[in-house]
């Protein structure tokens, strides 16, 4: 009988499968080795770009951020369940226009100097000082005259912040603002010890040992654009809490399929994933994690007098050829990234729930007819006959040239537009953006803090991350309602005029919010993928055994 064959065949199956599930779990056990190594608390990773700024005054950028969140404390952080929680300072007391805080005896600098309310004022004045020339100087607007002197009204002195002594540090306000003691977990408030700044001036943070640190990492080797090495800190004041003993990136590339190989080789303990490799890591059944970032993506134009994006009429032509549904499914092609309505991600809080479920984003549907309508008032405006052609500049990873070429593809079929594409080091493409180098410019936003005003006064006109330099006094005014106020509902209500406006007149194309895909190897536990601070987090993080 047929029938008899079968048992045999199953049995023998079942052996093979064992024998091959064997082999290759003691392939992946050896290819792991490198990864990570319990006895020397040691974990290995990639980085996908070469930090361009680790002076804290100075940085803001997601690749700095997260080297300085692991080497560098401010007066909060971010505790393993992602709670702010005290840092620098032990406690504080908060009042409607004022904040005082108490620091720590046993916060020291890595060479071996007490941290000091002294470093705060420093660093703090540094920031708003004109010369400095700080992009996020505005983050200390809430400061009592912080803006007036960043706007060279005031001497630095006169900023609103006083060393009482070593360890008491007191703030006085401009105004009440709800969300300033958020603030202080972000690297734009972290401390600077003036004397080691005047011992580099030019060059500090120029290198590892052109630094002093308090976190609970310091850089030791840092072989540009190759390498960088953090080890513990031995003079970080929770030492005992601090369970890895070395984080060295090893690798710093922007190429996915690179990263993907370096994690199936052993080599990292982890990596993000894009469209295509995410078909190869299903195809080798690791375990895929997945995380919302919080952040959203953009093109975001150019409004200097001689760009023709400063035409709202072609903007607006861009937004009506633009599907975000059809970018997110046929270009990302990847799970947990949502299409993109608005400048202010679906999490963000708003009065009693949140913000987009109160005040719904005006949904893009994609108008061909009225694109083109739109381009042409926008020829006639512009007295062309045709649009010459745009520079489109993003960063050199394979991801980003990926959702350019479509972009160009699709606004070359849909509007005959052409866009040339300029493709550019990290770094590099945020000193072009910085200099107004563009007329579009692939971009993304993430949270500094935990309040809307982190997404609300991207486009203000003081702020100097608002790269393309859009002014509206409107805008303006609505940012100031809210940084004014302590009412929710007036708040929220100037920051549903504000995504109105970025609708109405174009001012950004939202392409997507962000949701992530990663591997992470099996030992390596407490990693800590967060919205808010250096994502991901090491501090806390261990190697099973």
């Amino acid at each position: 009988m047929l029938l008899s064959g079968l048992p045999n065949f199953i049995e023998s199956t079942m052996t093979l499968r064992l024998i091959f599930c064997l082999l290759l779990c003691a392939t992946q056990s050896h290819a792991f080795a490198d990864a990570v190594d319990a006895a020397s608390a040691t974990v290995k990773i990639a980085i996908a770009q070469e930090p361009p700024q680790l002076n804290s005054m100075k940085a803001t950028d997601q690749v700095s951020i997260f080297v300085l969140g692991h080497v560098m404390e401010g007066l909060t952080r971010y505790d393993r369940r992602g709670n702010l929680a005290p840092g620098v300072a032990e406690r504080w007391e908060l009042e409607d226009q004022s904040a005082t805080f108490w620091l720590r005896k046993d916060a020291k600098w890595s060479n071996g100097d007490p941290v000091t309310a002294h470093d705060f004022v420093f660093a703090w004045r540094n920031v708003v000082n004109p010369s400095t020339a700080s992009e996020y100087a505005f983050i200390l607007y809430p400061v009592k005259n912080a803006e007036a002197i960043n706007q060279g009204e005031l001497p630095i002195s006169d900023l609103g912040i006083t060393a009482i002594d070593d360890h008491t540090l007191s703030v006085v306000l401009e105004r009440p603002t709800g969300y300033f003691i958020n603030l202080t977990a972000f690297i734009t408030t972290f401390p600077v010890q003036e004397k080691f700044y005047q011992s580099r001036r030019d060059s500090y943070a120029a290198d590892a040992k052109d630094m002093i640190y308090n976190g609970a990492f310091t850089l030791t080797d840092w072989v540009h654009s190759a390498s960088l090495n953090m080890r513990k800190n031995p003079m970080y004041w929770n030492a005992d809490a601090i369970k890895l003993n070395a984080i060295d990136a090893d690798y710093i590339t922007a190429d996915t399929r690179a990263r993907l190989n370096l994690f199936i080789d052993g080599k990292i303990a982890y990596t993000q994933l894009d469209g295509e490799t995410y078909k190869d890591a299903l195809n080798n059944q690791f375990r895929i994690k997945k995380f919302v970032t919080g952040s959203v993506y953009f093109l975001e134009y150019n409004y200097r007098p001689n760009r023709l994006t400063r035409n709202q009429n072609l903007r607006k032509a861009i937004q009506a050829a633009f599907d975000p549904e059809e970018f997110v499914n046929k270009v990302l092609q990847t799970p947990g990234n949502l299409p993109g309505r608005s400048l202010f991600p679906t999490w963000v809080k708003g009065v009693n729930a949140t913000f987009r479920q109160e005040f719904p984003a005006t949904v893009n549907k994609p108008d061909l007819v009225r694109a083109r309508a739109l381009l042409e008032q926008a020829k006639a405006e512009l007295n062309v006959e045709n649009i010459p052609p745009l520079i489109m500049l993003v960063s050199d990873s394979p991801t980003s040239t990926k959702q350019a070429e479509y972009m160009q593809g699709m606004l070359k079929t849909r509007l005959g537009l052409d866009i040339k594409i300029d493709v550019q080091t990290f770094k590099q493409r945020l000193a072009k953006m910085t200099s107004g180098d563009f007329d579009i410019v692939g971009a993304g936003w993430g949270p500094d803090f935990d309040d809307i005003m982190t997404f609300g006064d991207l486009f203000a006109s003081w702020n100097l991350n608002n790269r393309g330099r859009y002014n509206n006094p409107e805008y303006d005014r609505l940012v100031r309602v809210a940084m004014n106020s302590s009412d929710p509902t007036t708040r929220m209500t100037a920051m549903a005029g504000l995504q109105t406006i970025l609708y109405d007149e174009a001012v950004l194309l939202p392409m997507y919010e962000q949701g992530v895909i990663y591997l992470q190897h099996p030992k390596l536990k407490g990693m800590r993928r967060t919205v808010l601070g250096s994502d991901p987090d090491f501090t806390y993080a261990r190697i099973a055994p």
